[in-house]
């Protein structure tokens, strides 16, 4: 959901989101990579902390009106129909809204999707390097008045066992879609 829209701040010159998507189209950078966040009930959270499951990572913010709502109920429906072997998929929802994303707000947040989804946010630079790192387009667009939002990449992030990038799921995928790419990930080691 990137629109063209007065953006607030002025911070030094980003990628645009066509660039981005191309880096992640032909893996022609490494993405992915170390993060130090808070969780959605105050713990301190690493990418070091996930490690031997396979993650799916989405980046996004919970006053998003539908896009970000749409992907996590896909991905939690993804969890859901795995069974058992779900287990092996830790599922994580990064706010790029950490001014308004507050814990309380993303305990709140994530509980409406599924159970082990975990909600991660922290200071806005911490926030900006876990999403530099998975090459994530996003910047906050002005309403009105104090009002703002954020235009965003939507992608699913889809890492290994040892936080290695595998791929990811455009916008919209349905869960039916993630299962074929995640089923035959399962069994590997």
């Amino acid at each position: 959901m990137v629109g063209a829209s007065a953006v607030l701040g002025a911070e030094s010159p980003r990628r645009t989101a066509a660039e981005l998507m191309d880096v992640l189209m032909w893996n022609r950078e490494p993405i992915g990579g170390p993060f130090a966040l808070v969780d959605h009930e105050g713990n301190a959270r690493t990418d070091a902390d996930f490690r031997g499951k396979l993650l799916l990572v989405y980046f996004g913010f919970t006053s998003c009106p539908d896009i970000c709502p749409t992907d996590l109920q896909q991905i939690a429906q993804a969890i859901t129909l795995l069974g058992a072997e779900g287990d092996q998929v830790q599922p994580l929802f990064v706010t790029l809204d950490p001014e308004r994303d507050t814990v309380a707000r993303l305990a709140e947040y994530v509980a409406n999707f599924h159970p082990r989804l975990i909600g991660l946010t922290g200071r806005a630079q911490a926030v900006r390097a876990a999403a530099d790192s998975y090459k994530v387009f996003y910047e906050k667009v002005a309403l009105g008045g104090s009002d703002y939002t954020i235009d965003h990449s939507a992608s699913i992030y889809l890492m290994d066992r040892s936080g290695g990038y595998l791929g990811f799921f455009p916008p919209g995928t349905s869960a039916e879609r993630m299962l074929t790419i995640l089923r035959p990930n399962l069994s590997k080691d």
